[in-house]
């Protein structure tokens, strides 16, 4: 605690004490934003393991589905094969505010070219079943991985923020709030000398007088 450099007057220990009205009302609305955003970050966490972990699983039986394949076809067929893709994928990217923090929000969208419904940019018959099987775990996993990577943003992005808001409930909790209400301390120790002072004085006259 540090007591501020002002003069001990009475305006001063009213303008001090609006101040320290305003830092108490302003580290519980942060404390509260704090603990939200806590909440907020463990959910985002919680689902951000999920994600990966099923992300994972997935990719990697589509990478094992696509090197069985591979090792089955000419390299010069499985370039061909893949090549010239069904679908074109494209991400819409807008935000949404959670608790003061603007987290991103990515919606893909899909569009098919040539046949609608098929995934496969190849005939099925000059190509074995495990490269449909990567081709289509591969289609089943992009909606999660963009997801993830929503995810993922959304956590870092919090995480600052509850860094921030954190070293402001701090610097409230342990200094300002302190030094406000040490130096309102010190100015009514000083207004009460100062009254005392003058009542002395004020007897001693009133004696003299009486005398």
């Amino acid at each position: 605690m540090a007591k501020l450099n002002v003069n001990p007057t009475r305006m001063e220990l009213s303008k001090l004490n609006k101040q320290l009205g305003i830092a108490t009302r302003g580290h519980k609305l942060l404390k509260d934003k704090q603990d939200e955003l806590m909440r907020q970050f463990i959910v985002l966490i919680k689902r951000n393991r999920e994600l990966r972990m099923e992300v994972e699983k997935e990719l990697e039986q589509s990478f094992k589905n696509f090197f069985l394949a591979s090792a089955t076809m000419a390299p010069e067929m499985l370039e061909e094969s893949i090549s010239f893709p069904k679908e074109s994928i494209s991400v819409h990217l807008s935000r949404k505010n959670v608790m003061g923090v603007h987290v991103p929000v990515m919606e893909m969208k899909r569009k098919m070219e040539g046949d609608e419904g098929s995934i496969y940019p190849y005939g099925c018959a000059q190509t074995p079943s495990e490269l449909d099987d990567a081709i289509a775990k591969l289609n089943e996993t992009i909606p999660k991985l963009l997801e993830l990577a929503e995810v993922e943003k959304a956590c870092q992005l919090l995480a600052d923020e509850i860094e921030k808001t954190r070293r402001r409930v701090n610097a409230l909790e342990y200094r300002t709030i302190p030094d406000l209400e040490e130096t309102i301390k010190y100015i009514r120790m000083k207004l009460d000398e100062s009254e005392r002072s003058t009542i002395t004085r004020l007897m001693k006259v009133k004696d003299i007088i009486d005398r």
